[in-house]
């Protein structure tokens, strides 16, 4: 049997060991004294009064346009860009604030644009671009707040870090865009800091040369500025010399602020032209760059470099001695590197198609640098080859053979540009080239749209090549004058296409047909421009949607020039249709009164002067007097009263034409027969008191009128009588002096014509009589009131008629020595008093009868008087 092994005896252990793993934090002691403080915040409400904003313009974040401005200066980027974000938040919300603290919003912010940080600059930038320079246009401000912020620009410009330079020259860029005048303010720094980056950009690497964009386009809009006398410039001041003073003035005080940065000037046109260089293996290779980018870098250099070329051509010798050798060498140095460098490089092709858009970039190109040559070949002679590189662009050009993938603006803009040389470039080429030049300008002239600017530069442009001195250009050269004659022929039909739309270039065209005229140069035009005046001037549609012409619409400083050129257009294109025209002007309804006096009196000068023939001058005045209407359809008695004032004006102005003719015997003599004719068709009371006062103009006592005249003014007077009482009845509430005096302007030629013929005298009366009687004898057969009313008011009429001759004392002689005519007349009406008529009839003619009773028994004891 086993013995079991007895329990083993557990070993007693003082002290614990505890293993700690490597790297484990060790735990506190148990003795160890728990220092941790525990406390809770107390809210109080509006506890501080510094909290209180109320009434205070905020931002987003609640605070103000102080506490913004203090953190736009905190040295922490993002703190700094918060709060120029803040400011534009509360200067949208409330822009009161930036109309009364803009000065100190400019003066704590200024330094901003010379920042470290990107985004800090950035933020400068949009607050100034989208609010403070978008609210504040006042002109007289502007200089105001621009001025502290040069010194700031100008210091960020000198900043070691590229970027901060780049972005000064964009902030530069947005301020002269803003407020113009701050590049003639500091044109030294401004020129020598460009002059500055531009050199340093042609020592970056490859792939930062697009990052000199923003200071080459800041520069290309400086140069803009500059003063330049285009050429499309001074042939517009021609034709508004009201302005010519004040632009004359802004002009020279332009040239004044850069007469001393020509050195400077062509030191940078020398940069630019290494530039560019440096630019044109990267348009033909990009190397990864964007190529729109390296396009505009491009355009910006050259349109700088011909901006400053327009420049130097303006400049007038104000340089040292010292400058002048100075600037003979530069002179050279640059013609040759323009020559060398820059133009034979033209022109610039794209190695491979892209897109539309790099086509319309590279047509752009080409013809800045067409205008850099157009403007060099004046001072510096070029190698032939490249002259008819860059005339063959310009004759493509103005034929339209390029423009199949360029966009019409980008086309109209590139015409605008190179037109204007075209009058300098005939004068220098050879005989070919001239003709194929105006050959080309003549498509561009007749493709033009009436309302673009196009149009209007090339209707200057035809005058240089007509008459650039006031005298004709290649007189006695059939080509030239084939050219010309089709340019001048175009004008009358735009014209009539610009309408009343478009003033300005109304008044452009009217003035060259004028200039034109005065030199004699419209004798021998189309039968189609004379068509084209007549239609210019007839306001009255024409066949079919034909619509009239836009004279009598005009500005009346464009009727003026219109009207003067009518002068010289009559000399030897004054026909019968051309007279139908001006008469149908004459007698448009819309026609204001002063032009109506004027075109006669334009037509009256021209007669006098020989280039209207007699009979065609005459027509006018007759037809004139004959077909005017005082009361047009569709009119108010405003309207008629105006009327009725201008025929009035206008029948005296042609009595004084008249009158002026010549012997009025001799004059009468020829009209007679006309004036007899028009009386025959028995005018309207206004037009037939106008051909009787004409008449009366002309003849004299006794009347020189021949028997058959003399009868058929008796014939049309007692009718002209009658119309006068009739359509202007007598106002009870109105006196009878003026109701006399306002039948009298009507009645004097009658009174007139009385004085010198007393056959026609005897004859009006005995018609009179014979109206009454045979008026009466009807009554008595018909004595229905409802039949017998007109024949009444017929009656009442003649006696009113010999009641207003016995008023005047002048007449009442005349008519005394036919009493016995006036008596058979009151013999018929006491006759009617006792037929079977009503009481109100027999009312009427006792009333008639005691009047005319009275004004008979007066003829009896009537003096003699004469008719002034």
């Amino acid at each position: 049997m086993v013995r079991s092994k007895a329990p083993a005896k557990k070993q007693q252990i003082d002290f614990k060991k505890i293993k700690r793993k490597l790297g484990r934090k060790l735990p506190p002691p148990k003795n160890a004294t728990n220092t941790e403080i525990k406390s809770k915040a107390i809210i109080i409400p509006e506890q501080s009064v510094a909290a209180e904003k109320t009434g205070f313009a905020t931002s987003n974040k609640n605070l103000t346009l102080e506490e913004l401005l203090v953190r736009s200066r905190h040295p922490n980027a993002k703190v700094c860009k918060n709060a120029l974000l803040g400011i534009q938040d509360l200067l949208k919300s409330h822009p009161v604030e930036l109309q009364s603290k803009k000065y100190t919003i400019i003066q704590c912010l200024k330094g901003r644009i010379n920042d470290d940080d990107k985004q800090v600059r950035k933020a400068f930038y949009e607050l100034f671009e989208t609010q403070i320079f978008r609210f504040c246009k006042q002109e007289d401000i502007k200089g105001l707040m621009v001025s502290p912020l040069m010194l700031s620009i100008f210091h960020a410009m000198a900043n070691s870090l590229i970027d901060v330079r780049l972005d000064a020259f964009a902030f530069l860029h947005l301020v002269v865009d803003y407020y113009p005048p701050s590049f003639s303010m500091y044109p030294d720094e401004i020129l020598e800091n460009y002059k500055d980056i531009i050199i340093q950009g042609n020592h970056f690497y490859v792939q930062d040369k697009t990052n000199l964009k923003v200071a080459l386009s800041g520069l290309s809009h400086c140069l803009s500025l500059l003063p330049c006398d285009e050429i499309h410039t001074k042939s517009q001041k021609k034709h508004f010399q009201q302005n010519e003073t004040l632009l004359a003035y802004e002009q020279d005080a332009a040239k004044e602020c850069f007469a001393h940065v020509s050195v400077r000037l062509k030191e940078i046109v020398g940069a630019l032209i290494n530039c560019f260089q440096d630019f044109i293996p990267l348009l033909r290779a990009p190397r990864g760059l964007d190529p729109q980018s390296l396009i505009d870098c491009v355009h910006h250099i050259l349109c700088s470099i011909c901006y400053a070329i327009k420049f130097s051509h303006t400049q007038t010798n104000t340089a040292t001695e010292e400058e002048e050798v100075t600037l003979m060498k530069l002179d050279h140095h640059i013609s040759s590197m323009l020559s060398k460098k820059l133009l034979a490089s033209f022109p610039l092709i794209p190695k491979i198609y892209l897109s539309k858009r790099n086509d319309e970039s590279y047509f752009i190109l080409n013809g800045v640098l067409t205008e850099i040559f157009l403007e060099v070949s004046e001072w510096s002679h070029l190698p032939c080859d490249l002259s008819y590189r860059f005339l063959e662009f310009i004759e493509n050009t103005l034929l339209g053979k390029i423009i199949r993938s360029i966009s019409p603006p980008i086309y109209e803009k590139a015409l605008l540009a190179l037109v204007p040389f075209v009058p300098k470039l005939t004068l220098r080429v050879d005989r070919d080239w001239r003709d194929k030049l105006m050959q080309a300008f003549t498509i561009t002239l007749s493709d033009c749209k009436p309302e673009s600017p196009l149009q209007l530069a090339c209707i200057s442009i035809v005058r240089e090549l007509i008459i650039p001195n006031g005298n004709i250009l290649y007189p006695n050269d059939p080509t030239v004058d084939n050219y010309q004659r089709a340019w001048v022929n175009k004008l009358p039909s735009l014209l009539h296409q610009l309408g009343d739309k478009h003033p300005v270039s109304t008044q452009v065209v009217l003035q060259l047909l004028l200039d034109l005229g005065r030199v004699g140069f419209l004798k021998n035009t189309s039968p189609a421009f004379e068509e084209g005046v007549r239609n210019f001037f007839n306001p009255y549609q024409g066949e079919g949607d034909v619509p009239g012409g836009p004279f009598a619409s005009l500005p009346r400083e464009a009727q003026e020039l219109a009207l003067s050129f009518l002068y010289y257009f009559t000399i030897d294109h004054f026909s019968s249709p051309m007279l139908k025209a001006i008469v149908s002007c004459c007698l448009y309804e819309q026609l204001k009164p002063a032009v109506l006096y004027r075109i006669v009196e334009i037509l009256h000068t021209a007669y006098r002067d020989g280039y209207i023939q007699i009979t065609d001058h005459f027509s006018f005045f007759i037809t004139l007097i004959a077909r005017f209407k005082v009361v047009p359809p569709e009119t108010g008695i405003e309207c008629d009263e105006w009327r009725e004032t201008t025929f009035k004006a206008l029948t005296n102005l042609v009595c004084s034409c008249l009158s002026g003719m010549g012997d009025s015997s001799l004059v009468l003599q020829i009209l007679e027969k006309a004036f007899v004719e028009q009386i025959i068709l028995k005018p309207a009371l206004d037009n037939g008191c106008g051909i009787l006062r004409m008449i009366c103009t002309l003849d004299s006592k006794p009347t020189r009128l021949s028997e058959s005249s003399v009868t058929t003014l008796s014939e049309f007077l007692p009718g002209y009588l009658m119309d006068i009482v009739n359509c202007i009845p007598e106002d009870k509430e109105k006196s009878s002096y003026l109701y006399i005096q306002t039948c009298l302007y009507y009645l004097v030629p009658c009174f007139l014509l009385f004085d010198r013929s007393s056959k026609l005298t005897e004859e009006v009366l005995k018609r009179l009589r014979l109206m009454v009687s045979e008026n009466t004898k009807a009554m008595l057969e018909s004595p229905v009131w409802e039949s017998s009313r007109n024949l009444l008011n017929l009656i009442q009429c003649i006696v009113s008629v010999i009641l207003l001759m016995h008023n005047d004392v002048r007449v009442r002689k005349i008519i005394s020595s036919f009493k016995s005519e006036i008596d058979l007349i009151l013999h018929s009406v006491v006759t009617l008093q006792s037929s079977s008529m009503t009481v109100e009839g027999k009312h009427m003619m006792k009333i008639a009868g005691e009047r005319l009773r009275i004004a008979s028994n007066s003829l009896v004891s009537c003096t003699t008087v004469t008719i002034e």
